[in-house]
């Protein structure tokens, strides 16, 4: 386990003098009704999904959801904050084409493509993001990462986030080998994911409390519908069987409120809270309605869970957090998997003799043959 992850954060004292709770809740939203289909989406519970996977993804396509999945993008730059780029930590300099799966309401690819005007960013998600302007070298795209790649030129980097229940593990499996084959022999690749599951080191979350418990019903309820959530603990080594070298981590830990006594975790924790206080509905209503434990939830019930979780979330004497990891790793060179085969060749070649050499003959299986009739019919 990293120093990151052992460090315990420290509370500021005055923040009880400045407030009672982190804020009103008012997780009102407007919604646009617009000719395409793939922009209406398909309304349930009061909540817009997409319909390029229907009902294959938990997460919603709405204005409260863009909302939420802007602040996490916030709370990513401010946590990294301290490093030459915020945006990733890979060694890429000089980026041709880049890709970011997953890109929810475009604003880490506009980003990126702000930041390198002489690059082609493409932005890939099931629902179109509420983009009103774009650099002219970023391209925010439609489409099913799942299905066969169209894009015919290689990448020099590609970027995923926050992307926790998008795919089961055979279909997590299928994503990191298209990205694989898909990047330039020495090219980068970058995954960043928070976990679900709340912690505490002071002990003053109730363990069960609405949001101590929320990973553990949530979890259950992913994992009910095939879509588990503890991509953070797996994606290291499922990174890695893909063929990825180099490979690099970085463990935070985000807190949900404005409590903490380090400005930069401060300032994350406001944003964070703010990610969580209008995420919380979209994260549970799909979830729990369809595969909630020991059996689908009523909306009333969700509805009655969530206020209870942002009861808990408003708290300040709550000191909650959760992990989050960036792993980072490269396409090995042409070079580097040339002199990889070579190696095996000859460790192949040096047993085969081992095995000659003690004797050991390697028995060679003939195919069988259809026993013979003897009862003289054809």
């Amino acid at each position: 386990m990293s120093q990151e992850k052992e460090k315990q954060i420290a509370v500021d004292p005055d923040l009880y003098a400045l407030t009672a709770a982190y804020g009103v809740d008012d997780n009102q939203s407007e919604t646009t009704s617009l000719a395409s289909s793939i922009y209406r989406g398909v309304m349930e519970n009061g909540r817009r999904y997409q319909t390029i996977r229907e009902g294959a993804y938990w997460g919603p396509s709405d204005e409260q959801q863009f909302e939420t999945l802007e602040a996490g993008h916030l709370v990513c730059l401010v946590t990294d904050s301290d490093a030459p780029n915020p945006l990733f930590r890979a060694p890429v300099k000089d980026p041709q084409r880049v890709l970011d799966i997953g890109t929810g309401q475009g604003s880490w690819a506009v980003d990126m493509a702000d930041m390198f005007p002489n690059s082609t960013v493409y932005g890939v998600d099931l629902y179109p993001p509420p983009v009103t302007w774009m650099p002219p070298n970023c391209i925010l795209e439609v489409d099913d990462v799942l299905q066969e790649w169209t894009w015919r030129e290689p990448f020099d980097f590609i970027h995923m986030r926050l992307m926790l229940g998008a795919f089961s593990s055979q279909e997590w499996d299928r994503v990191y080998k298209q990205c694989y084959d898909n990047l330039e022999p020495g090219g980068w690749f970058e995954q960043l994911e928070g976990g679900c599951t709340v912690h505490c080191d002071d002990g003053s979350l109730p363990k069960d409390s609405i949001l101590g418990q929320w990973g553990k019903n949530i979890c259950a309820a992913a994992n009910n519908a095939g879509k588990p959530l503890e991509t953070l603990d797996t994606m290291g080594q499922e990174i890695e069987k893909a063929g990825f070298v180099d490979l690099h981590e970085k463990v935070y830990k985000w807190p949900i409120g404005p409590w903490p006594r380090d400005p930069v975790l401060k300032e994350s924790g406001r944003l964070s809270y703010h990610m969580w206080r209008t995420g919380v509905d979209g994260w549970a209503m799909f979830l729990l309605t369809k595969y909630g434990m020991p059996e689908p939830w009523s909306k009333e019930e969700v509805q009655v869970y969530v206020a209870k979780a942002r009861s808990d979330l408003q708290n300040p004497n709550y000191h909650g957090y959760i992990f989050a990891r960036r792993i980072w790793g490269r396409k090995p060179t042409l070079e580097e998997v040339a002199a990889k085969n070579a190696k095996e060749d000859k460790e192949a070649r040096e047993a085969k003799q081992a095995r000659e050499a003690a004797g050991v003959k390697e028995i060679k299986k003939e195919p069988l043959s259809p026993p013979t009739s003897t009862s003289g019919r054809s």
